[in-house]
């Protein structure tokens, strides 16, 4: 079997035994066809033995090129991919797990003050179909923290009017239920009379299909929904950093300002683990000291006096 025919078993084992999302599998394929291009270039192709000096010339030849976050994950797809032979009995070791990766930093999240917030949620045309189906898109995701692939993919019935409730599936297809707010679900509402009749005629009666439509009726996808986001963010004098993410992240945030607690917005999130839930308290603690800095009287420098006494 050759190195392609390898990566290929192994992405399948990504999407359908482990069911990692469409846009992961992506991810790993993109990184693994540029591994095997640098094998078939200089280390005599695909059937060569693959050890750890290869690998950590890859490694090297990665350097200069991508930023620490990139090389860090094309390094874990490499030594996912090799993990899995192993285990799968095709090799007897994982030459990739001696590598190191790059040093990470830890990025404070993009996101937008309350008041930037305010504004691009004022940004849509509300006269016309579209422009209600963009503000209720930017409402749903500031409301909820959804991630851009959970909006794409909500279903009418996943969404409990009355009880004010989404159910969406998460990383790993995991079922989550998250609370709605009232100002999101009246755009929502909204939005959705104003298409009964596309809706009807494309996904029939009975509140079946997406909830946000393209304007041939069909799903909206992911990156129709990062480009309109980024379009009003840009459009508004906002920074350019400004995607769908970022509005997860600007609800997290704002959500621990307003003093929820670090375990229930790890909840709404749908994040494993709480410590990735705590990049945010990175960004209210640094408003936090700025407060305390300006605000109490005993943060600031010793006067000279005080000094000398």
């Amino acid at each position: 079997m050759r190195l392609s025919e390898y990566m290929d078993k192994f992405l399948s084992h990504l999407e359908f035994g482990r069911g990692f999302s469409p846009h992961t599998v992506r991810n790993y394929r993109i990184d693994l066809r540029q591994f095997r291009a640098f094998i078939e270039e200089n280390a005599g192709g695909p059937e060569s033995e693959i050890d750890y000096s290869v690998l950590r010339d890859f490694l090297g030849s990665l350097h200069g090129r991508y930023n620490r976050r990139t090389i860090a994950r094309k390094l874990s797809a490499v030594r996912s991919f090799f993990s899995f032979l192993e285990k799968s009995g095709i090799r007897d070791d994982n030459p990739a797990a001696l590598l190191i990766s790059p040093k990470q930093g830890k990025p404070v999240p993009v996101y937008l003050s309350v008041d930037d917030m305010f504004r691009l949620l004022e940004g849509p045309y509300r006269k016309n179909p579209l422009g209600l189906r963009d503000l209720s898109i930017l409402e749903m995701l500031y409301s909820c923290g959804l991630r851009v692939s959970e909006l794409s993919g909500l279903d009418l019935d996943g969404v409990d009017r009355e009880q004010r409730l989404v159910r969406v599936f998460g990383k790993g297809g995991k079922e989550r239920i998250v609370p709605v707010g009232r100002v999101a679900l009246a755009a929502l509402e909204r939005y959705l009379e104003a298409v009964r009749a596309l809706r009807r005629k494309i996904w029939g009666g009975g509140g079946k299909g997406p909830v946000s439509l393209n304007h041939r009726g069909g799903r909206l996808t992911t990156r129709s929904i990062a480009r309109l986001v980024k379009r009003y963010a840009v459009a508004l004098g906002l920074t350019s950093d400004i995607s769908p993410h970022a509005l997860r992240h600007t609800f997290a945030t704002h959500l621990l300002d307003g003093g929820a607690d670090l375990r229930s917005v790890q909840e709404l999130l749908g994040h494993v683990s709480l410590s990735t839930t705590q990049k945010y308290t990175h960004v209210t603690l640094d408003r936090l000291m700025d407060v305390y800095d300006r605000a109490h009287p005993r943060s600031r420098k010793p006067c000279e006096e005080d000094r000398h006494e």
